[in-house]
């Protein structure tokens, strides 16, 4: 589903942020990267989607390399990824129901959504995405009024509203207490079964890797340090990536 060859990035000093970095993600799979501030966890997320574009390798996604791709070709391509970060952004005025329709918009075209606006049936789809992640009696409260995990599951319910075959999470339970934290590492444990997806997760949280991943890969100053199946992961491997951040 997701499959990254000899991702490398070299910033213009020189320096590399990914070095021939290789991953893969099938669907039905949650594969949780750690490791330390500036290891590269955020780069690979960026070249995945495509807001950077790597100095070598490749990004494929259902068999089709993102990377030399632009314009409407690459518009239509990441159609098939969603991103989900740690801070939820979503439209505090507008209504919980309206957030989550946005996410359908890239597949859409003609007046009414230039207008802003959504057929019935997109807005049924997204109440209904609303109501897989737990929230479907809040469609119509405004998204101000959520607490932090409330308003993750929303961003959530808005990337399924693409009805992407693989998505990103970048740090998605930073800002939450242990309990929202928890809730929100199971449901995307149960998206990537239920919904058949690719889940690719960027955490510091080693015990929620421990907990909900399928795989575990390290990285260290933009290289992987392994990757493994979750039992297979030691401590004192994990304690390894983070030396250099605490040096």
């Amino acid at each position: 589903m997701l499959q990254v060859s000899d991702l490398t990035v070299r910033y213009p000093n020189g320096k590399l942020a990914l070095s021939r970095f290789n991953i893969a993600v099938s669907a039905g799979e949650l594969v949780i990267v750690l490791g330390g501030n500036g290891s590269g966890k955020t780069t690979l997320l960026r070249c995945v989607c495509r807001t950077l574009a790597p100095t070598e390798g490749e990004v494929r996604v259902n068999g089709t390399d993102l990377v030399p791709l632009s314009g409407e070709r690459l518009r239509r391509a990441r159609l098939e990824l969603a991103m989900i970060s740690q801070h939820a952004s979503l439209v505090r005025r507008r209504s919980v129901l309206a957030n989550v329709a946005t996410g359908a918009l890239g597949r859409l075209s003609g007046l009414l959504t230039a207008l802003g606006g959504l057929p019935a049936a997109e807005l049924a789809a997204a109440h209904g995405r609303l109501v897989e992640v737990g929230l479907g009696h809040l469609a119509h409260q405004r998204a101000s009024t959520l607490s932090g995990g409330q308003a993750q599951r929303v961003a959530i319910a808005r990337a399924l509203a693409q009805n992407p075959r693989v998505l990103l999470a970048d740090e998605p339970i930073a800002s939450l207490d242990p309990e929202a934290a928890d809730d929100i590492m199971r449901l995307l444990r149960r998206l990537a079964v239920d919904e058949n997806l690719a889940v690719l997760c960027v955490l510091h949280q080693v015990e929620f890797a421990y907990a909900y991943a399928d795989r575990v890969v390290g990285i260290r100053e933009g290289r992987i340090a392994f990757d493994l199946p979750c039992r297979n992961v030691s401590r004192e491997a994990v304690r390894q990536l983070y030396l250099s951040e605490a040096a």
